[in-house]
C-alpha cells in the first residue's frame, strides 16, 4: 500500500516554483534578437585604427655619445611625408652618431638623417630615402582634442614593435617642471613606456594628434601636440629655429608674496634677475618688478608649475616684434615698449680633444650665468675623462681654457684650430681660468686616442 505524505512547506514551494517556471517557459514568446553591445562596436574601432597607423610608425635605434661613452638608444617615430620625414623626440636622437629606422614589413633598415632637433619642445626630425612608396600618417588636430576623449599610444616599448595601448586624454596644458621644456603636454594613461618615445598619440579616427614624449608612473603619460610639433618641423625644414627672449629671469607671485608687496589682488611674475644687454634691460627693468600684462595678455603665476604659460608665451613672439609690457614697482604702475629679441643659443655646440680625453663647450648665454662665469671669452670644459692625460694634468670640468700653447681661444673655431695642432706634439700648455685664479697644465696627450666605451646596456636603453 502507498502511503502519501504531505510535503514540507519548503518542499512544496520549490514545486510551485518549478511548475510555474515551466508554464512561463511555454507560454513566453520566442526572444528576439539583441543588438550587439556597445564595446563590440569600440573594440572593432581600436582593431580598424591600429591596423591602418601601425605601419606608418618605425622603430629607431640610434648610436649615441655621451661623454667618453657610447650606447644604444632606441625609440619609436612616424612618417609624416612621402619623402621620407620621421617625426621623433629630441632625447631619442641626443648627440647621436648614427641613426637607422625599422619600418613594418620592410625587412632592410634604413639609414637615417638627422635634420635637426629642439631640446625645448623635445622634437627630433629624421630623414630616409626609400625607394619605395611608404604608408604616411594622418594628421589630426590636437587643439580639438577634450578631456576624455579615447586615444590609442602606438610605439615600440623595450623594443616590442607595434605596441598599441588603448586609453583617455586625462588633462591638457600640463606644465612639466623640467629645465629648457617649453610644451604644455597632453596627459594621457594610455601607456608610454621605455622606447615608446617618439610613437603617436591618435584619436579614434587614426589622426595623429601628439608625439609621446615620456611616461611617469603607471598610468600617466605626457605627450607634445601634435600642433607645436608641426611648427618645429617647418622651422627645422626652414633651417633654424628663432623664438622671443626678454632676458629675465622670473619666479611665481604666491598670495603672501603679494600681500608683502602690498599688491594683495595682484597677479603676475616676479622678476629675479635681468641679462645685461637684453631687450628687458634696454626698457629699463629691474629685479622685483611684478610684470602683470605682457602684449596685452594677462600674466598669473601662483606655483613653479605655472611659469611655463609665461616662458611659452614669451617664445612665441615675434622677434624684432614690439610689445608693451605693464609692471608694478613698489606698488605703482607702470609700462614699457621694448623690442623682442632672438633667444640665445641652449644647446651648446661642442668639440673634443680625445688624444688629451676632454671636451669642452661654446659659452652660451645659459652656461655663462648658470656657472657664474666672469667671461663669456674661452672654451668650457664640460667633462674631463678620470685617469687621462688632461686629468693628470689637472683640467677640470667647470674651467675655461684661453690659451693653447700660444695661440689665444676665444670661442670654439679657435679651440678647434689650436688643438689640432697641439695634439699633434709631445706635450702642449693650456692656460686656463678656474674661478678668480689662472692655470698653466702641461697636457702629455696619448699616442693613440682611446676610443669611447660601448656601453654594454641592451638596445632597449631606457629613454622614458
Amino acid at each position: 500500500m502507498i502511503v502519501l505524505r504531505p510535503l514540507l512547506p519548503a518542499a512544496a514551494g520549490l514545486l510551485l516554483l518549478a511548475a510555474t517556471s515551466g508554464l512561463l517557459l511555454l507560454g513566453a514568446p520566442a526572444a528576439q534578437a539583441q543588438p550587439p553591445p556597445a564595446w563590440e562596436g569600440l573594440q572593432a574601432k581600436i582593431i580598424e585604427v591600429s591596423e591602418r597607423v601601425t605601419p606608418s610608425v618605425v622603430h629607431i635605434e640610434a648610436t649615441s655619445r655621451h661623454n667618453d661613452r657610447r650606447q644604444q638608444v632606441t625609440g619609436s617615430g612616424f612618417l609624416v611625408s612621402e619623402d621620407g620625414y620621421i617625426l621623433t623626440n629630441e632625447h631619442v636622437l641626443e648627440k647621436a652618431e648614427k641613426v637607422e629606422v625599422t619600418i613594418p614589413g620592410h625587412k632592410p633598415r634604413f639609414p637615417a638623417t638627422v635634420i635637426g632637433t629642439d631640446k625645448q619642445t623635445d622634437i627630433g626630425v629624421l630623414q630616409i630615402s626609400p625607394d619605395v612608396s611608404l604608408p604616411v600618417a594622418e594628421i589630426g588636430d590636437s587643439d580639438a582634442l577634450r578631456v576624455g576623449q579615447w586615444v590609442l599610444a602606438i610605439g615600440n616599448p623595450y623594443g616590442l614593435e607595434g605596441t598599441v595601448s588603448f586609453g583617455i586624454v586625462s588633462a591638457k596644458g600640463r606644465n612639466l617642471e623640467v629645465d629648457q621644456l617649453l610644451n604644455d603636454f597632453i596627459q594621457t594613461d594610455a601607456m608610454i613606456d621605455r622606447g615608446s618615445s617618439g610613437g603617436p598619440l591618435v584619436d579614434l579616427e587614426g589622426r595623429v594628434v601628439g608625439i609621446n614624449s615620456r611616461g611617469q608612473g603607471r598610468g600617466i603619460g605626457f605627450t607634445i601636440p601634435i600642433r607645436t610639433a608641426l611648427e618645429v618641423l617647418e622651422q627645422i625644414r626652414a633651417g633654424r629655429i628663432e623664438r622671443g627672449w626678454l632676458g629675465v629671469t622670473v619666479q611665481p607671485l604666491d598670495r603672501e608674496l603679494a600681500a608683502y608687496f602690498g599688491v594683495p589682488n595682484a597677479t603676475g611674475v616676479v622678476v629675479n634677475s635681468v641679462g645685461a644687454d637684453s631687450p628687458a634691460a634696454a626698457a629699463g627693468l629691474r629685479a622685483g618688478d611684478v610684470l602683470t600684462v605682457l602684449d596685452g595678455g594677462p600674466l598669473e603665476a601662483e606655483k613653479e608649475e605655472d611659469l611655463g604659460h609665461f616662458q611659452r608665451a614669451v617664445a612665441a613672439l615675434q622677434p624684432g616684434r614690439k610689445v608693451e609690457i605693464t609692471y608694478l614697482r613698489e606698488r605703482k604702475p607702470g609700462n614699457v615698449s621694448l623690442e623682442i629679441g632672438v633667444q640665445p643659443k641652449v644647446v651648446p655646440d661642442e668639440a673634443h680633444a680625445e688624444s688629451a680625453g676632454f671636451h669642452v663647450q661654446e659659452i652660451t648665454d645659459l652656461i655663462f650665468r648658470t656657472q657664474r662665469l666672469e667671461t663669456r671669452s674661452g672654451a668650457y670644459v664640460s667633462f674631463v675623462e678620470r685617469g687621462s692625460p688632461a686629468f693628470e694634468a689637472g683640467l677640470r670640468r667647470g674651467d675655461v681654457i684661453e690659451r693653447i700653447e700660444r695661440t689665444g681661444v676665444a670661442d670654439l673655431a679657435d679651440f678647434r684650430s689650436a688643438i689640432e695642432n697641439a695634439e699633434a706634439r709631445d706635450q702642449f700648455l693650456l692656460t686656463t681660468r678656474r674661478g678668480d685664479e689662472t692655470k698653466f697644465l702641461l697636457v702629455k696627450p696619448r699616442a693613440t686616442p682611446t676610443p669611447p666605451t660601448a656601453d654594454p646596456a641592451p638596445a632597449f636603453h631606457p629613454q622614458p
